[in-house]
């Protein structure tokens, strides 16, 4: 049974989601599922009931209520795909950005350059669908090396309403710093990529160095958010799209974590 209703939505799920080109400027229609004329009923209901067994799973995902996981369920596959490359996942991003956004613009600043925004970087600031893309969007077992090899290209988008979000912290009067679990030889072609982005004027660029590799990303974080506090810095904002990036110590007074259902970085 569970067997033919995998192979039912397969065969049905890009219809079902299916949004027009020439009306990409709508809302997603995630919640209106379109069938054939001629599908019966209970493969209707079985389809229904796999969508919000999806759509549940993501649930628990970004509200971190799950157990470690390593990839993305099977069955789910299409609809992680449908998710990330549908108005949905950018619309997502939006509402994330524009609440940072307000909160940044109401905080009092002190005015000695200590208070500090800290940003991730993958699925953050800079975009790495076209190579999840590539590997099943979740669904096969990361590969640190392929990776890495990704990032050497130095190729990543930048994510567009992140970008905003950026620029307002810089106006509003915050230091930048951006954390991420690269590895410090990646140094040179990330600020290569960053720039080419769009992304400028950050204060600090805080990789893994040679002492870091091995630690979880939720201890190397706090590590690093520890030093940065340990120099009279203020964290008052914090934008990640693992729980990982905004848990642990030296916590920032407001942080914002962004959608991110293709993978899981304890």
């Amino acid at each position: 049974m569970n067997f033919l209703r995998f192979f039912l939505f397969i065969y049905l799920f890009p219809i079902a989601f299916s949004i027009e080109n020439s009306n990409s400027h709508l809302l997603p229609r995630s919640l209106i599922i379109e069938y054939p004329e001629n599908t019966k009923p209970h493969l209707k209901e079985s389809i229904e009931e796999l969508i919000l067994h999806c759509t549940s799973w993501r649930f628990v995902v970004e509200t971190s209520n799950i157990s470690p996981w390593k990839t993305i369920p099977q069955e789910c596959a299409d609809y992680v795909k449908d998710y990330m490359t549908s108005r949905a996942y950018k619309i997502d991003l939006e509402r994330v950005s524009k609440e940072a956004e307000l909160y940044a613009k109401s905080v009092k600043l002190n005015g000695d350059g200590k208070d500090v925004w800290i940003f991730d970087v993958d699925e953050t600031l800079l975009s790495n669908l076209a190579y999840y893309a590539d590997h099943g969007y979740g669904l096969e077992v990361f590969d640190s090396i392929e990776f890495d090899n990704w990032v050497d290209k130095g190729t990543a988008p930048g994510i567009e309403s992140i970008l905003k979000l950026y620029e307002e912290v810089l106006r509003t009067g915050f230091k930048v710093f951006l954390l991420t679990g690269r590895s410090e030889k990646q140094r040179r072609v990330t600020v290569e990529n960053l720039t080419n982005a769009g992304f400028h004027d950050w204060d600090k660029l805080i990789l893994r160095g040679v002492e870091d590799h091995g630690k979880l990303a939720t201890i190397y974080k706090s590590d690093k958010r520890n030093e940065i506090a340990n120099e009279g810095f203020r964290i008052l904002g914090n934008s990640g799209d693992q729980w990982s990036d905004l848990l642990g110590s030296a916590l920032s007074i407001r942080s914002f974590k962004l959608p991110n259902p293709m993978y899981h970085i304890p």
